[in-house]
């Protein structure tokens, strides 16, 4: 068995030991080849993270026209000039932070005529070198996404290093319930157990079931 296999096993066991639901895990390819995925897309994966959309397009191309399921989640900072691209080859959007990113989203999805499942990234730690829409803003981006037909799934979040990620996650879950959206995107290799207890959709995991990075 491959170990990429072998650690997602891992992280859904020990999900599944302490009794809390399994949330959808999105393998984040970052910076990996396709010998890295491969063994996941034969063993069934079908969710995976990238955070550019000129590396997905380099390493996905061919590997979604062969495996029909995949879905591609854009997890990074999107660029507004990406968009084109990026609706083209990707199902989820986790990044969307801005009214002028929405417009240019609702316009490249009518000229494709396809429609993605966005969550809008929540700056939930105040951080000010960190993507996500201030919570002060909030109120008036889902507005305006609603004015756009936008599919706003749910909120993601990136919570700050070295704090107790729970905290951030019970304030997702007070803010989901405020604006009745149905998922919450949060949870990566270092906190994952701890958003899945706080109810995450779906977790972003790359350094556990891939291994470091080389950058």
């Amino acid at each position: 068995m491959h170990y990429t296999i072998k650690n997602l096993k891992y992280i859904e066991d020990n999900i599944k030991k302490k009794n809390i639901n399994l949330p959808t895990i999105v393998a984040v390819t970052k910076n990996f080849d396709q010998d890295n995925i491969i063994p996941l897309l034969d063993y069934g994966h079908q969710h995976y993270g990238e955070n550019k959309v000129q590396e997905c397009v380099q390493k996905w191309k061919t590997l979604k026209s062969k495996f029909k399921n995949v879905k591609l989640h854009m997890i990074g900072k999107l660029q507004r000039n990406k968009v084109k691209e990026c609706i083209k080859y990707f199902d989820y959007i986790h990044s969307l932070d801005s009214k002028k990113l929405a417009k240019k989203i609702h316009d490249e999805q009518i000229n494709q005529n396809k429609k993605l499942k966005i969550f809008i990234q929540i700056n939930i730690g105040k951080e000010f070198q960190k993507s996500g829409i201030n919570l002060l803003e909030l109120d008036e981006l889902i507005s305006y996404t609603k004015s756009l037909k936008l599919d706003i799934i749910g909120f993601m979040c990136i919570p700050p290093k070295d704090y107790n990620s729970a905290l951030y996650f019970e304030e997702m879950i007070k803010l989901k319930h405020k604006y009745n959206v149905s998922k919450l995107s949060m949870g990566m290799s270092s906190d994952y157990i701890e958003a899945a207890k706080n109810f995450s959709n779906f977790l972003r995991i790359g350094t556990f079931i891939f291994g470091k990075r080389n950058s």
